[in-house]
């Protein structure tokens, strides 16, 4: 039980804490210093989790931790998108009365998406499923004389109330099934045993749907748009980005140590992939708002993260494309998100007419993550979609993969009735300067949209070094 394999997530925790001691006793001309706190712990985890990345691929702490190239990718993405959040958060948060406290909850929320990613044991993704869901609800209504920011976190509230109480309801039956929680052990014990098949169909909907939840995806996507648009938008960059890798990761854990032959999980996954995918992008086509029509995006998003999991033990690019999906998606959405904050919030899409003419670096930025949220080559969307694509076919379902392609071309329309305004259309305000919130906020959108090119054209080393990573157990 070598503690040095959890450095990541508790420095992160030790930073939290660290971050809320000096909010709770600092003045508050002196706050601002929370932020640097915080994101010196995030390049504590980011280094702690790269000196870690020579290691034999293993389940250490009584094999109930991962430690393996997708925690360690998922673990590198995390701590990257919340340092961003950080950054969006530090001048739109000046003027809150507690500005200081939000970076340790965002710490304490990155933390809980760690847990999941890592997670190889039922329990441990419980306790990661409510840090990150008690941190987020409180994350998404931040603001709370905003009206839309409270009905945002009372939904997001309520149904993550219901949904992990499934998560765990799944989790017990499990553990009734098994006798055991830790998923290597569960892997041996279903097949030994051959429990009831009704009973493991059981496990398979009730964990869906829990860890659907925070992934985002149908039946349980209704809070996303609605915290994409009301919740402070540092808040919606971070929730409709980080709970869902974390999830995602731990739906393919658990369900990769489940016999097919018993219950069919893949069928229902890949239905589930079809529908997410599908409800958000035709949603997305009828926002005039663009935070919301990003809520929508990051719901189709979901969808194609979901073929992932269909095909994790049949594709060998399965979780190297998982991870790399993951990661474009998260600095294109970031980037987009970065955008409105800069712009101080502002959201229709109406405001966003000939904006090039005024900020032109912000306007390309917001067209880079759009573009690569498509998956327009080089960026990092079109290399991630293309391999997740491709292991999907690799796999048998290639049904699946002409659904995300028709997907796709969907999500074309919408994104580009953002593209098209912003540099083709004249603005009514041309004569007038267009606001920005400062320069935290700015290099923090500017550097994840730099990120969403690079990562796309240094794809093949970033897929080769993930290439051949085993997804333990």
């Amino acid at each position: 039980m070598n503690i040095g394999h959890l450095g990541p997530e508790l420095t992160l925790v030790v930073g939290a804490v660290v971050t809320l001691l000096a909010a709770a006793f600092l003045p508050r001309r002196s706050q601002w210093v929370t932020t640097p706190l915080a994101l010196a712990a995030l390049a504590g985890s980011a280094l702690w989790t790269l000196s870690l990345t020579g290691a034999t691929a293993q389940l250490t702490f009584d094999r109930a931790w991962a430690l393996d190239r997708v925690t360690q990718g998922a673990e590198l993405t995390i701590v990257a998108v919340t340092a961003v959040t950080l950054a969006l958060a530090h001048e739109w948060m000046r003027t809150d009365p507690r500005a200081g406290e939000y970076p340790a909850i965002v710490l304490f929320s990155a933390s809980g998406a760690m847990a999941l990613a890592g997670a190889a044991d039922t329990m441990e993704i419980v306790v990661g499923m409510l840090l990150v869901s008690v941190t987020g609800y409180t994350l998404a209504a931040y603001h709370r004389q905003s009206p839309a920011a409270v009905e945002a976190g009372m939904k997001y509230f309520l149904i993550g109330a219901l949904t992990n109480a499934v998560l765990l309801i799944g989790v017990i039956v499990l553990f009734g099934l098994t006798g055991t929680t830790g998923l290597a052990d569960t892997a041996a014990a279903v097949t030994a045993e051959r429990p009831d098949a009704v009973a493991l169909l059981a496990v398979v909907v009730a964990i869906s749907v829990g860890l659907a939840f925070e992934i985002g995806a149908v039946p349980t996507h209704a809070w996303v748009p609605d915290v994409a648009q009301g919740a402070p938008a540092p808040s919606a960059a971070f929730l409709t980005v980080v709970p869902k890798i974390g999830a995602v990761i731990a739906l393919a854990r658990v369900l990769h140590v489940l016999p097919p032959d018993v219950v069919d999980w893949r069928a229902l996954v890949a239905l589930l992939a079809a529908a997410t995918m599908t409800v958000g992008n035709l949603a997305a086509l009828w926002q005039d708002d663009l935070r919301r029509l990003l809520g929508w995006s990051s719901v189709s998003q979901a969808g194609y993260a979901l073929m992932a999991v269909v095909v994790v033990g049949r594709s060998a690019m399965a979780a190297p494309a998982l991870i790399y999906f993951l990661a474009g998606y998260a600095a294109a959405n970031v980037a987009a998100f970065g955008v409105v904050v800069e712009l101080r919030g502002r959201t229709r899409l109406d405001d966003y007419r000939g904006m090039a003419a005024r900020r032109p670096l912000l306007t390309a930025t917001l067209a880079v993550a759009l573009l690569s949220l498509v998956g327009i080559p080089p960026l990092a969307g079109f290399v991630g979609k293309l391999v997740l694509f491709t292991a999907t076919i690799e796999a048998g379902y290639s049904w699946l993969a002409v659904l995300a392609v028709a997907n796709t071309v969907v999500s074309l329309f919408y994104y580009l009735r953002v593209i098209g305004p912003l540099y083709f259309e004249a603005e009514r305000t041309i004569d007038r300067p267009a606001p920005v919130l400062g320069r935290w906020a700015a290099a923090g959108a500017i550097s994840a949209g730099v990120a969403t090119v690079v990562a796309g054209i240094a794809a093949e080393p970033l897929l080769g070094g993930l290439t051949g990573a085993p997804l333990l157990p």
